[in-house]
């Protein structure tokens, strides 16, 4: 098979950001009077989760210490579901992979998985949230706000999520998903957020919203008595400062890399497009109609969960998944499907064959092909010829560089031409 000829373009975002991480929350502790608010000596807990957010050690590190200047003892308690094989230690290694460590926050890192019943939800059921959270004297709960990769509503992936799918550890985590199967995200969410902050001393929330460059350009602190309502006015504009892929239809998607740490279902349905959930409606855009994830990210440890999206990938990507932990992943999440294996191919030649020919064109000239280094890293692309007429239309495209021909090893290998850029 003929592939087609590729070019890099690099999308130019007008992108605004915190210049001083630091001081902005050290902004945002002093107008909240934090020193008049903590009795001296006690235990705050400081949520984590699995995310590679770029600033998160940073905004952790700031708090701790503001915390133990007003005289309180601050921790920090892994906040990631079943993240991390669903074991103390695993969810230790994980944030520590993120650059979140004891010596790096100047805080003690407390992990435990077991749970406690908060309260009772107006469903009947239990609130369940780690025994380490629900023991501690206040809890600062600190997380990105963004669009959710598996469903669209006014409060998605954010605050009101780690409370309760974070801070649930994987029990909580499996139960508040499963009740989402019938009664939709938002109302879980958003119910047992309510009750988490009704019997627990959630002292305030840090909300951070980065731009398409996955910079913090908006930090900002969230009182409990009306987390839930900022939280949906936040999401609006973290949705607006989203990087998108600059086209509405594409054949084929090759991404380099898939994983936790880079979005809940290892590559974001905002940006592919595809879910793998069949009772949630998939974003308006892009139309995909290939999706070729070559391999796992470093941070995922093994996690797969997500490629049941994908068409086809890798024997190398298979080779790589920890069974376990995307396993437990997967039933925790109530989404079996998202562990689900695409046709996995001995090469990158071989799977991006089989998708060029099964993509709807008659020849490889007419292929609509964007490749990707993963869904959160979208200034430098590679796209294929027959897309650079559409790309020189657009005011904040530039194509770098001549078109070039893909080049493969002896093993029918490829290296990324987007890493190349």
């Amino acid at each position: 098979m003929r592939f087609p000829q590729l070019a890099r373009i690099r999308q130019e975002f007008q992108a605004t950001r915190v210049d001083d991480v630091e001081g902005r929350v050290v902004e945002l502790l002093a107008g909240f009077r934090l020193a008049e608010r903590i009795t001296p000596g006690a235990r705050i807990a400081l949520t984590a989760g699995s995310r590679g957010i770029r600033d998160m050690a940073r905004v952790l590190r700031t708090l701790a210490a503001g915390l133990s200047a007003a005289g309180a003892r601050p921790f920090v308690a892994p906040c990631m579901g079943s993240h991390g094989g669903a074991t103390p230690q695993g969810q230790i290694d994980v944030l520590a992979s993120l650059g979140i460590t004891e010596k790096s926050v100047g805080a003690p890192i407390v992990s435990s998985l077991e749970t406690v019943s908060a309260a009772t939800s107006h469903f009947g059921e239990p609130v369940l949230v780690g025994r380490d959270l629900a023991e501690a004297d206040g809890i600062v709960v600190v997380n990105r706000i963004k669009p959710h990769t598996d469903f669209a509503a006014s409060v998605e992936s954010g605050l009101v999520k780690m409370m309760v799918i974070g801070m649930g550890k994987e029990a909580g985590a499996s139960l508040a998903h499963n009740l989402t199967l019938h009664h939709g995200h938002e109302a879980i969410f958003v119910e047992y957020a309510s009750r988490i902050m009704g019997a627990l001393p959630v002292l305030f929330g840090i909300g951070i919203i980065e731009n398409q460059l996955d910079e913090a350009c908006m930090i900002e602190l969230l009182e409990p008595a009306s987390l839930i309502e900022r939280e949906r006015e936040l999401l609006v504009i973290a949705r607006e400062r989203m990087a998108q892929l600059p086209f509405d239809q594409v054949d084929v998607l090759v991404i380099d890399e898939i994983g936790k740490d880079i979005s809940g279902a290892g590559m974001d349905p905002n940006i592919t497009g595809r879910r793998t959930l069949t009772w949630t409606e998939p974003p308006p855009r892009p139309r995909v109609t290939r999706i070729f994830p070559r391999g796992l990210s470093v941070g995922t440890h093994g996690n797969a969960s997500g490629i049941g999206a994908a068409d086809v990938t890798t024997r190398r990507l298979v080779d790589a998944i920890d069974w376990p932990v995307t396993i437990i992943n997967c039933l925790a999440a109530a989404a079996p499907e998202d562990g689900k294996l695409p046709l996995a191919f001995e090469c990158d030649r071989d799977a991006l064959a089989a998708c060029i020919g099964t993509c709807g064109r008659s020849g490889s000239a007419d292929v609509r092909l964007v490749w990707i280094r993963s869904t959160l890293a979208l200034e430098d692309i590679v796209v294929s010829e027959a897309l650079l007429p559409e790309a020189s239309g657009m005011a904040h495209i530039r194509r770098v560089g001549e078109p070039f021909d893909l080049r493969f090893d002896a093993d029918g290998n490829a290296d990324s031409p987007v890493r190349l850029a």
